[in-house]
């Protein structure tokens, strides 16, 4: 009976290995995309004195970048996400919430209504920081070497950055409101061949109203992992 177990052990030690390496190039991979889009910004502000046009700047990066972040979500993956496998303490209900509501941010509000780019610059920076903070924290805690500013950073700077950032998002869906409301965009009027009435603009009271309690669910839920 020794030889299945050693048979079933080397797979094991082959596909956490095969896990550990696809982890540590993914993280590595949106580290580096979330300080290319911080350079990005940084230039943009130092060149032009101003925040006005930064998002049609750096909109293709951040698009790409948040929603490659779906690897997060998505089940088939399962095996090599840290969530699954422990290789750190955090929930798949946080990651899914976080990565929802951004790819819902970026796609169907910043991407979808022009008259809101200028108001997504606190949460876009929030997003930056934290993104660079979190990824760079899971590559070195792959590789064993983490530094001590890196640990407190992962620890300590969401109790200032997800407040900050919630009030970004609801402050540029809160813009978008009248722009939604004149246009009618993704509503769908009666009467119609699927007798279904759909307004995006109730939708959207209906999305910042549920913001803060399951925002507050979700901060709640990261103070109890790291405790």
């Amino acid at each position: 009976f020794s030889v299945p177990t050693l048979k079933t052990n080397n797979k094991k030690r082959t596909k956490g290995a095969i896990a550990t390496a696809w982890l540590t190039f993914y993280n590595i991979a949106m580290t580096a995309g979330w300080l290319v889009l911080a350079v990005a910004m940084v230039r943009y502000y130092l060149q032009k004195g101003t925040h006005k046009g930064l998002y049609k700047n750096i909109a293709r990066t951040l698009t790409f970048f948040q929603t490659f972040a779906l690897l997060e979500k998505y089940r088939d993956f399962r095996c090599c996400f840290w969530c699954f496998k422990g290789i750190v303490r955090t929930s798949v209900i946080v990651i899914g919430v976080q990565v929802c509501s951004r790819i819902f941010m970026v796609w169907f509000i910043t991407n979808s209504i022009r008259q809101v780019s200028e108001s997504v610059i606190l949460f876009v920076v929030v997003w930056t920081i934290t993104e660079i903070t979190r990824h760079s924290f899971y590559t070195f805690n792959l590789l064993n070497h983490l530094p001590y500013f890196i640990k407190w950073a992962r620890y300590n700077m969401f109790i200032v950055m997800y407040p900050l950032g919630l009030i970004g998002e609801l402050l540029t869906i809160h813009a978008a409101l009248p722009y939604v409301r004149r246009s009618g965009m993704y509503s769908l009027r009666l009467p119609n061949k699927y007798n279904v009435s759909f307004d995006y603009y109730y939708f959207l009271i209906i999305v910042m109203l549920s913001y803060i309690p399951c925002k507050n669910s979700t901060h709640n839920k990261m103070f109890t992992l790291l405790s």
